[in-house]
């Protein structure tokens, strides 16, 4: 599937504003509300915008603690990754789940609301697990994270 420029323009102003009303980003890209609303509509069926959601501060919710978890999955007998990272992410406090290459093979990133939730959560997800032979925590001070992609320009 091509995109065009205005494709990429409308992708760029939805990633930075996805709150921004059609009528808005008609007249950013130049369109009729029905034929932006149509590309709009073409861009969901297309797989090109995969979700939509809120971002909420977890500290405003309790979650003061933010914790990246470094994991090697356990060698002993068949371990489903799939199933395992599904298992993880289907935990609340759990945010994200990455299989990675190099000395670990998880990246979890967690977050909790205190130091006794936080041992509460490694316990059950990590420690208890049959399929997680180790892990290290680590405690984030502090956080930058942007979501949005890069629209590649036509060349």
């Amino acid at each position: 599937m091509g995109l065009d420029r205005t494709d990429r323009k409308l992708l760029e102003l939805l990633q930075n504003d996805a709150r921004l009303m059609n009528k808005q980003l008609s007249a950013e890209v130049g369109l009729a509300p029905s034929s932006c609303h149509e590309r709009i509509k073409r861009l969901w069926a297309d797989g090109v915008f995969t979700d939509s959601c809120t971002t909420v501060d977890p500290v405003k919710l309790g979650y003061a603690i933010s914790v990246v978890v470094l994991a090697k999955i356990s060698k002993q007998g068949q371990v489903n990754i799939d199933s395992l990272m599904d298992s993880l992410i289907k935990q609340p406090e759990i945010q994200q789940v990455l299989l990675i290459t190099g000395r670990y093979d998880l990246v979890i990133y967690l977050i909790a609301q205190s130091m006794d939730h936080l041992k509460e959560i490694a316990r059950s997800a990590f420690s208890d697990s049959d399929e997680i032979s180790s892990y290290e925590t680590s405690i984030a001070y502090d956080s930058r994270w942007d979501s949005t992609v890069p629209v590649i320009t036509e060349k």
